[in-house]
């Protein structure tokens, strides 16, 4: 009996071992198919936008739900945006005695960083949690397959104008946060802080540059991308149920975030790089 409490004992951490690296292996198989699937799906919506092009009808309404629906919440955002990295910068910047520098160090992380990222994780929150409810609940009623069975592609009337729509839409709501985040940087870095009205534009104009604007536009366009696909896939996909479509919205918000988390790192990493090359860096005394 001792004998054989000690040889299950002895293999009980090799069965933990066992089955973490089984579970390991599982998630990684579950990744690459899900990548796959995903490219097969962004492939499909490609090949439909490029053919077929988009309805005007139905581009005009995915347009007016992502775009002008979501204008107030994207501007109040960037307004935040533009007062909080005032409230957070400027003790740093005061205590080296550059707090006229202020501006600067605000616009240009709000033009080329935080603007576009929080900008699309509102919208991935907004946008992206609505199209997959509404697309779950349209394959749990069986109303894709209806479209598949009257021979229309529900990729072509679903997925291609909620697709285009965030890619056009979402660079401009950027642009709007961006706005409306440099007005409430300003506003609050001279009324409230104190700093010299002369100073903080003049820095600003001399360190952000058109490039910081286009590039932060580029990031926007992949984010909208992004959003589109992933919110549009996991509506296709979602589970029968009330539940399922519950947790398509909430994967649909966590996923986008991820990745667009991941876009911006590796845009920014050749973003900088292209400016490295062709833009000269700015005198800084």
């Amino acid at each position: 009996m001792s004998e054989v409490t000690t040889t299950t004992q002895s293999n009980g951490p090799q069965v933990q071992s066992e089955g973490l690296l089984a579970s390991i292996r599982q998630r990684i198989v579950t990744g690459v198919e899900y990548a796959g699937d995903l490219a097969l799906f962004a492939s499909s919506t490609m090949y439909w936008l490029f053919t077929k092009g988009c309805r005007a009808d139905t581009l005009v309404q995915a347009s007016y739900n992502i775009g002008v629906l979501s204008l107030s919440v994207v501007m109040l955002t960037g307004c935040f945006i533009g007062m909080v990295l005032a409230v957070q910068t400027h003790p740093s910047l005061y205590l080296v005695g550059l707090e006229s520098r202020l501006g600067a160090v605000i616009n240009m992380s709000l033009v080329r960083e935080l603007g576009p990222v929080l900008a699309a994780t509102m919208l991935a929150g907004r946008i992206g949690s609505s199209i997959a409810a509404e697309l779950g609940t349209m394959r749990v009623t069986e109303q894709i397959d209806a479209l598949a069975s009257m021979g229309t592609s529900p990729i072509y009337y679903l997925v291609v104008p909620r697709f285009l729509a965030c890619f056009i839409l979402i660079p401009g709501l950027t642009v709007m946060a961006d706005l409306m985040g440099v007005l409430g940087g300003a506003v609050y870095s001279i009324h409230y802080l104190g700093v010299e009205s002369h100073s903080y534009w003049l820095y600003s104009s001399t360190f952000v540059g058109r490039f910081d604007l286009i590039a932060g536009m580029i990031k926007s366009m992949f984010f909208g991308m992004i959003i589109a696909l992933i919110s549009c896939h996991q509506g296709f996909n979602c589970d029968p149920g009330a539940e399922g479509v519950g947790k398509a919205a909430t994967a649909s918000f966590v996923l986008s975030f991820v990745f667009i988390l991941f876009a911006d790192l590796m845009l920014g990493i050749l973003l900088d790089g292209f400016y490295g090359m062709f833009w000269p860096k700015p005198n800084i005394i």
